[in-house]
């Protein structure tokens, strides 16, 4: 994927040199290993990984729809979004420590760590015998699931130039393409045939299997850089697992990792979104003194992390030098408010639709996964586009302005009376913009960064990102606690609190009676007042994302790893035939 490089030069005083200041041992290793690959090796890293992005792939468009019936056995179909604010959470905080992870150790290190998480949560779900087991197996599933979304993408950053960047990790996503349907009908199956254990059980043989190539090939590489002459060892930063006391090695790492930041950072983010979610279930509600406690005790934390991070910890989840780079800032901040924006409508859409629609099982899943085939494809459109305009920002501004059209077609068609055709098109179209969007912004944000710093960007974009998603699956799970019941209420006076407490907490209760029904169109009209609150706040929030992309600058998007240094994906300092400065197009 390095095209066009010249004649290589060396220099003392570079950005690349400053930039190793701040390398771990992972980080040049993976330099390291640049250099062995051959042309089989390459390619069996490249099969390894188009394999790593096949599965995640397949359990995105599968896993989703068995949650809705996981947790409506246990009769807690209204804790889907309690339980997604978890996962949310997990994944947010998990990358930053994943990413350091990889930084100290190694790329395929890190990717074995991850399998370990994902094979034990799906086994804990698929032998969960209450809704807390079900709720604990996701948490633990979800530290696999965003360890191989992160690395995936830090491998790509790692072994392609900027000019390809966009367009590789568009295509990791291609699978979805396939799975969108073959998903569908997998998901489908399985739960009329096998039911959703099976559903769940399936990943715990089949991730091992698909990830066994990358990782051998990831860890042969690894080995085979630390011949000498292969892989400079990193001056500042000497290897965590030095020798001495097993509490002195663990002190070592946890400081690396910054591992109390993080654990600030998760109970900190916890206590504050939780509440939204639980305030309905609890007596006093609001008022509710545990409630009143967990926000007051989640903002405090919150602070303390941030001083911890600023003035204390030795190597901060969030370097002050991240804060200061306008690109890595907004990047983060469009990825937030539009994943806050993306789940206040889709949390429970599919919820929504088997209600609403006379639709069946497998038709209301090719619809959920509408948005991911045109985020799909419209990201490979945009990788395409990027890679001939060497520039982002037009593609980014773009994409989110026609995001915000596909929100604000919502407020009509996610009435009772929309038609098919007109919600459908309310998908492709968020699709097509957040297509467009995600694979510019963040690339936008990988730019403006040296390679060392490259994996930690990227978990702090992904992470601020998946924090909005986690806000608004909270946002979501509150505006539903706290206006289904009364909406059910209103809608359905006639029937008892225990019925209207049956169609509230499962989704078969509620789309058991045959359209037409008295019951059904109550229910029908209980979601749609809900939807409407869900949207109009979506609405409110997907303007932001397009006004942060105007600020965004537009690096250029040439043969360099990135565009602050002169490096190319060995760290080796390059000079690009024909180009005319690296900072801003």
């Amino acid at each position: 994927m390095s095209l066009n490089l010249e004649v290589k030069i060396s220099t003392v005083d570079s950005p690349a040199t400053d930039g190793k200041r701040h390398a771990h041992l992972g980080v040049t290793k993976v330099e390291g290993a640049q250099r062995i690959y051959g042309r089989y090796s390459r390619w069996c890293l490249f099969v390894g990984l188009g394999l790593a992005s096949y599965i995640y792939s397949l359990d995105g468009s599968t896993t989703s729809a068995y949650l809705t019936f996981a947790t409506s056995t246990f009769n807690g179909h209204s804790l889907i979004g309690s339980i997604t604010v978890a996962q949310s959470l997990i994944v947010a905080v998990g990358k930053p420590a994943i990413a350091k992870l990889a930084d100290v150790s190694s790329r395929g290190s890190a990717y074995l760590g991850v399998l370990v998480f994902y094979v034990l949560g799906y086994t804990v779900i698929a032998s969960a015998s209450n809704i807390s087991t079900v709720a604990g197996g996701i948490i633990l599933y979800a530290v696999g699931y965003t360890g191989l979304q992160l690395l995936t993408q830090i491998i790509i950053a790692d072994i392609t130039t900027l000019s390809w960047r966009g367009l590789v990790a568009s295509l990791v996503n291609a699978p979805f393409l396939i799975n969108a349907f073959v998903g569908s009908n997998i998901s489908t199956a399985v739960i009329k045939h096998a039911g959703w254990r099976w559903g769940y059980g399936m990943f715990a043989i089949l991730v091992p299997a698909t990830l066994a190539p990358l990782i051998v090939t990831l860890l042969w590489a690894e080995h085979r850089a630390k011949q000498p002459g292969i892989m400079e060892e990193p001056a500042s930063e000497p290897q965590p697992l030095h020798p001495g006391s097993v509490t002195r090695r663990f002190l070592r790492v946890a400081e690396q990792l910054d591992l109390l930041g993080l654990v600030l950072l998760g109970i900190a983010v916890s206590l504050i979104l939780l509440p939204l979610t639980l305030s309905q279930t609890v007596s006093g509600r609001w008022r509710n003194a545990s409630i009143i406690a967990m926000l007051a005790v989640g903002v405090v934390l919150l602070a303390v992390f941030v001083f911890w991070d600023l003035y204390i910890a030795k190597h901060p989840v969030i370097a002050p030098r991240f804060l200061r780079n306008r690109s890595v800032v907004f990047a983060s901040l469009i990825g937030f408010f539009d994943f806050v924006s993306f789940y206040l409508t889709f949390t429970y859409l599919y919820s929504f639709v088997l209600v609403v629609k006379p639709w069946s099982l497998v038709d209301a899943t090719y619809f959920i996964q509408t948005q991911s085939v045109a985020l799909t494809f419209f990201g490979i459109l945009a990788g395409v586009t990027m890679r001939f305009l060497r520039g982002y920002k037009h593609v980014l501004v773009v994409g989110l302005s026609i995001r915000l059209l596909g929100v604000a077609l919502m407020m009509h068609s996610r009435g009772a009376n929309g038609s098919a055709v007109e919600l459908v098109w309310t998908q492709i179209l968020q699709g097509m913009g957040g297509g467009l969007a995600a694979v510019s912004v963040q690339v936008g944000a990988q730019a403006a960064v040296p390679h060392a710093d490259v994996a930690m960007v990227t978990a702090i974009f992904l992470l601020v990102t998946e924090i909005g998603g986690a806000v608004g699956n909270a946002c979501a799970g509150a505006i539903w606690s706290n206006s289904m019941p009364g909406n059910l209420q209103k809608h359905l006076p006639w029937l008892s609190d225990g019925q209207r407490a049956d169609l509230y907490g499962s989704i078969v209760s509620a789309a058991s009676s045959p359209l037409g029904d008295p019951v059904r169109e109550g229910v029908i009209q209980a979601y749609d007042d809900t939807m409407k609150i869900m949207v109009i706040a979506a609405l409110i929030l997907s303007i932001i994302p397009a006004l942060l992309a105007l600020g965004m600058p537009n690096h250029r998007l040439g043969e360099h790893q990135n565009a602050v240094d002169a490096t190319d994906p060995t760290g080796t300092i390059i000079r690009e035939k024909g180009a005319k400065g690296d900072r801003e197009a």
